[in-house]
């Protein structure tokens, strides 16, 4: 009878992926790290202080706060979809 199994060294070893075999590229991880600032950016533009029983802030309706920094959350969103969809350039 003759043993299928190899050499444990040989079964042990795992072959690298070559970069062919990658379903995202080097591209795909730098848009997905600018979304990433992107939505971080957002929740950081919506940060502020809040109104007290005592004292009330106007600043909690700024247009910082309830526009933009959603708008730019959203998009940074939006962009981490097309920033894993994006098809990798192959050499």
């Amino acid at each position: 009878m003759k043993s299928t199994s190899t050499n444990n060294k040989d079964a042990a070893r795992i072959e690298p992926e070559s970069f062919e075999q990658r379903a995202l590229g080097r591209n795909n991880f730098i848009l997905m790290a600018v979304a990433g600032a992107m939505i971080v950016g957002g929740f950081l533009l919506m940060l502020g202080g809040a109104s007290t029983e005592s004292a009330f802030d106007p600043d909690i309706f700024s247009t910082r706060r309830i526009v933009v920094g959603p708008t730019v959350c959203f998009l940074g969103f939006v962009a981490m979809a097309v920033a894993v969809c994006v098809k990798p350039r192959r050499k």
